[in-house]
């Protein structure tokens, strides 16, 4: 289950020659800048195995007005001289605000498929109970856009392009990739569910995990 209910969804590729230096960022400074605004609870980044983009960051946060607030908006227009050499080679963009609709299972496993939906979360419903059913699953979050997910600030300027986003998004985890894979495609044929209409799909391994607590106790 999430922490909290909140959560944002993000993802990205990188321009050719770049990926290394947005990995050292990421680790070394993004994240754990984000980590030290009061409210987020957990970053995990993940790589493709099978899909586009790169880069899927699922950031957890209490509450979804978290990533609304003014501490976090002025991280926002105020990057640092890491994040200026970083982000405008960021490829691929897509940012959601999210609202927990959904979340059931435990862990923070080694596989995640991630759904992009056009559509409204509940029509999604039906196809996360099923999954949440089979043992090759450990987790599955249903999620809904939330407030404003297109926001006009100085980092997403350097983006040089309009942010995309998506209507509501389903992450289904698992230890084992092909087992996952195979259960998420299998319930999605299914006729016993509709399939809710899906923009991009893609199975990400789990590159990298941290938790505020664990961070500010480090700094302590």
């Amino acid at each position: 289950m999430t922490p909290g209910q909140g959560v944002l969804a993000i993802w990205n590729g990188m321009e050719e020659g770049h990926d290394a230096e947005f990995i050292r960022w990421h680790v070394h400074e993004h994240i754990p800048e984000r980590l030290t605004v009061p409210g987020f609870l957990r970053a995990r980044r993940y790589a493709a195995v099978d899909g586009q983009p790169t880069y899927f960051n699922f950031y957890e946060t209490e509450t979804p007005d978290i990533l609304f607030s003014e501490t976090y908006l002025s991280r926002l227009n105020d990057p640092t001289e890491w994040t200026r050499r970083v982000v405008p080679h960021f490829t691929n963009f897509s940012r959601t605000p999210c609202q927990v609709v959904a979340s059931t299972g435990h862990g923070a496993a080694g596989f995640v498929i991630a759904l992009r939906l056009d559509c409204d979360a509940d029509l999604a419903a039906p196809v996360a109970t099923a999954l949440i059913r089979s043992k090759n699953l450990s987790a599955v979050h249903l999620l809904e856009r939330c407030g404003e997910a297109v926001l006009e600030t100085a980092e997403s300027a350097m983006r040089g392009k309009k942010d995309e986003t998506s209507r509501a998004i389903l992450l289904a985890e698992g230890p084992m990739a092909e087992p996952l894979k195979a259960a998420v495609d299998a319930i999605l044929a299914s006729p016993e569910c509709d399939t809710p209409p899906v923009t991009a799909s893609g199975l990400y391994r789990l590159d990298f995990i941290m938790e505020s607590s664990v961070y500010e106790a480090h700094l302590n």
